[in-house]
């Protein structure tokens, strides 16, 4: 289990499971992508108990990758702003097909961009 190996299928499969918080005890599937080896999300729902505002609270959590799980710490990227293009492209890159690509557009709009996540996987 290391950070290869979840890069790895987060750049091979459109869904990965995220736990957010310590409280949680089940996953949800969701879509991230990965930037300079680098793991990211954005919240689609903007609801206040969605997985986004309960990293801010409580930054421990897992994602899991096929079978394997990770211990993650989830942020706020500092270089947001740099990387928000790039993060964009991922996400218009990896999910342009049929029904994802309404949700690929939309997902790069701003309100989405400013929920940006960061998943360091905890080794």
């Amino acid at each position: 289990m290391n950070k290869d190996s979840a890069l790895h299928y987060i750049n091979t499969h459109n869904l990965a499971e995220i736990k957010a918080g310590s409280h949680r005890t089940t996953f949800l599937e969701i879509w991230m992508v990965t930037v300079n080896d680098r793991i990211f999300a954005r919240s689609w729902g903007l609801a206040e108990k969605s997985w986004y505002h309960t990293f801010l609270e409580d930054p421990k959590g897992q994602i899991r990758c096929g079978e394997e799980i990770f211990n993650i710490r989830a942020l706020v990227p500092d270089d947001l702003k740099e990387l928000t293009s790039n993060i964009n492209t991922a996400y218009l890159t990896k999910y342009n097909t049929g029904s994802n690509l309404k949700y690929s557009k939309g997902i790069i709009e701003p309100k989405h961009v400013e929920k940006t996540m960061e998943f360091v996987i905890c080794e």
